[in-house]
């Protein structure tokens, strides 16, 4: 007997209202679905929440205000760098200070402009020139129609100085995780742009970087030419998360949260290095597992599976555009690790004999040793491995170890959310 139509699989466009479509369609007066958000968008990432919500940063604000207050009344803002781990706030104090600086700014009539990128995904000098450029563009006062593509940074640039002569007094730019950058001209670039006669503007640059060696690692001319000031955000201790996650409360609707959900969501962040943006993250995931179950509370259950969910995603960030060959080698390395728990450490060697395995088992390009060498150096750089020298031992010259920063099963299971490596599974 032939198989019925499944009502949901088989839209063919029968609905004449696609309101009535049965895959999307959420009756409000259902008695029977669970809602669990009343104002999901406090808990995204990004979100930046008015000043009442930001917890734990104000020495933080006002530090970073003073620099920036200069553009209120027409005059040169200092640049900043801030370091400090993933999730204590440096984005959001960042991006929350840029934009009252730019209303009192406008508040007195001086003209100020403010971007923020994202150097994980724009991490060459042309994208960072060309999202810049095109954020700023105000085609009512420069008639520029810029393209996406086609042109280089210079092109760019050129665009860009006429932008700020025309549109702006002073602007503000966000350089979120700098360190991604492939190199610092960029930094270079606009650091200079008054100075080198490009553009008569005020410009003012917030470079925000995990890694607090980030500004030994810059171009002495670069250095020279920022002159810039310095703030380290120290991690969230327990409570200042308990206070984060309840001013994040009315995300959700009322009742919905038992009362260990949040105590829990604080504890496991504060685990990891005081993360306020896993927390975060944690405690959306959480309601989400809720409301697919239909069950009306958030239990500490939905928070345990939260928090795996979110390590996983949060290793996949990491590891956004490598290629299948780093997760041959994270997944070789993981599978050493599980069979050897009580070794810190394992040789490159050691990695490239399992990473053979691993290659010819789904019959994949085998890389030289001195390039998996390489990558895990790579790696190394971006925080998910370790990599020590030892001292080696009598007759042995010294030579790296490499662990893993992640859990093990955490890393297996993200590696092997790829497609190309199923067959590993």
């Amino acid at each position: 007997m032939a198989e019925e139509p499944s009502q949901l699989s088989d839209f063919d466009g029968q609905y004449e209202d696609p309101a009535d479509d049965p895959l999307f369609n959420f009756d409000e007066d259902d008695p029977n679905r669970v809602n669990i958000f009343a104002r999901k968008e406090l808990l995204k990432v990004g979100h930046v929440p008015e000043s009442g919500r930001i917890v734990g940063r104000d020495g933080e604000i006002k530090a970073v205000a003073a620099e920036l207050r200069p553009i209120v009344r027409g005059d040169p803002p200092n640049n900043v760098i801030i370091y400090g781990k993933t999730g204590t706030g440096k984005s959001l104090v960042a991006r929350h200070v840029t934009e009252r600086a730019r209303r009192a700014a406008e508040s007195n009539g001086v003209s100020v402009g403010t971007v923020y990128v994202d150097c994980a995904q724009h991490n060459t000098q042309t994208r960072v020139a060309r999202t810049v450029t095109r954020s700023l563009n105000e085609t009512d006062k420069t008639d520029f129609d810029i393209p996406r593509a086609g042109i280089g940074s210079g092109e760019y640039y050129d665009y860009l100085w006429e932008i700020l002569d025309t549109a702006y007094e002073s602007v503000i730019i966000i350089l979120d995780e700098v360190d991604r950058l492939d190199n610092d001209d960029i930094l270079m670039q606009l650091s200079r742009a008054r100075e080198s006669g490009k553009a008569d503007c005020h410009l003012g640059v917030i470079a925000v970087s995990n890694k607090i060696e980030y500004r030994n690692q810059l171009n002495e001319r670069v250095k020279s030419s920022l002159r810039e000031e310095e703030f380290v955000f120290q991690p969230y201790d327990a409570n200042q998360l308990r206070e984060i996650m309840k001013h994040r409360r009315d995300a959700f609707h009322d009742g919905v949260l038992s009362d260990d959900v949040i105590p829990l969501t604080a504890a496991l962040a504060a685990q990891e290095h005081g993360d306020a943006r896993k927390a975060i993250e944690i405690l959306r995931h959480a309601g989400e597992l809720a409301e697919r179950e239909n069950v009306d509370t958030v239990l500490e259950e939905h928070v345990r599976d939260a928090q795996e969910w979110a390590e996983i995603d949060r290793f996949e960030e990491l590891l956004r555009g490598s290629t299948t060959q780093v997760k041959f080698i994270l997944y070789s390395l993981a599978l050493l690790t599980e069979d050897n728990p009580n070794e810190d450490g394992f040789s490159t060697n050691r990695i490239y004999e399992r990473y053979q395995a691993t290659t010819e088992k789904v019959d994949a390009k085998t890389l030289s040793e001195h390039r998996v060498y390489e990558l895990l150096k790579e790696q190394a750089f971006l925080g998910v491995v370790e990599s020590t020298r030892t001292g080696g031992g009598r007759g042995e010259g010294s030579y790296l170890e490499h662990r893993l920063v992640q859990d093990t099963g955490i890393v297996l299971k993200s590696v092997l959310r790829d497609s190309r490596l199923e067959d590993l599974a």
